[in-house]
């Protein structure tokens, strides 16, 4: 089975997601069984819509959303990548900057707003934690990562968790055929166009449920306690990872902490994704 893994690379950390994924191919190819031919990966920049369509699985790095946004507009790439995430539900990851773009709503944008993908049935919070200034690293529980091989999960429980300008999920939504009306309504808040599933194939993979993967704990309430001057929505929460069928989205930045593991799931979760599409008649 060959795989390509694209990288949009507009802007933001897109090398250093190139640079784990290679590191990351060997360790899967190790991690399939020794009967069966190992999986062949190749991991791309992707600017225009030529290498989109080469790819079969996309990650959407940190960086600044609204540029992000407003390249892929005036490239021709904006309306391929909603297309490649909602109407195909091809497995994507969004990392900070990226989990702006995937979600359905979001709020505290700029002047203007901005354009979101979509994807991930879910309200961020942009920028939750302040300026650049209150970025911070810290230790993280992530209870999915345990389904890793031992071998992979090595003798760390931790995962170094990095917060740059970082958003957070401030609410689940609900599945809904169409725009997010009810999030439409917020002020300051913009959501994403919709996309009426058509492909066979991806209605098959389509899933309403959003699962929580990870959280922050404590992190809001300290910021709060030390008297951040920052406005609080009151239904603000602490989720810090989300996965919605093929699309998942972390607040955090992986790709800068060295540290494989996620992507190494990530692979493994799009090898086996991929795997079901295919079998789809």
């Amino acid at each position: 089975m060959n795989l390509t893994i694209g990288v949009l690379a507009l802007q933001g950390a897109f090398i250093e997601h190139i640079y784990l994924l290679k590191r990351v191919f060997p360790i899967i190819k190790d991690l399939n069984p020794k009967d069966q031919d190992p999986p062949s990966f190749e991991a791309i920049e992707v600017r225009n819509t030529t290498q989109l369509s080469r790819c079969d699985a996309l990650i959407i790095p940190g960086g600044e959303s609204t540029t992000i946004a407003l390249v892929a507009a005036r490239s021709g790439l904006l309306e391929p990548l909603r297309d490649f995430v909602k109407l195909y539900r091809n497995p994507t990851w969004g990392t900070c900057a990226g989990l702006i773009l995937l979600a359905e709503a979001a709020n505290s944008t700029k002047k203007g707003g901005q354009d979101l993908i979509g994807g991930l049935d879910v309200r961020v919070n942009r920028n939750h934690f302040g300026r650049q200034i209150e970025s911070f690293q810290i230790e993280l529980d992530l209870p999915f990562l345990d389904s890793l091989p031992e071998s992979i999960r090595l003798s760390a429980t931790k995962f170094p968790g990095i917060f740059i300008r970082a958003p957070i999920v401030e609410r689940i939504l609900p599945h809904v055929e169409g725009t997010q009306k009810s999030e439409q309504e917020k002020l300051e808040t913009i959501v994403a166009p919709p996309r009426a599933v058509t492909d066979a194939k991806a209605k098959e993979l389509l899933e309403s449920e959003v699962r929580v993967r990870a959280f922050l704990p404590g992190r809001v309430n300290q910021l709060k306690d030390v008297g951040n001057d920052m406005e609080f929505d009151e239904e603000a929460g602490n989720i810090i990872a989300v996965q919605q069928g093929n699309v998942f989205g972390t607040s955090f930045h992986p790709e800068l902490s060295g540290d494989v593991r996620i992507h190494v799931w990530w692979l493994l979760q799009v090898q086996e994704q991929v795997l079901r599409r295919r079998k789809i008649s």
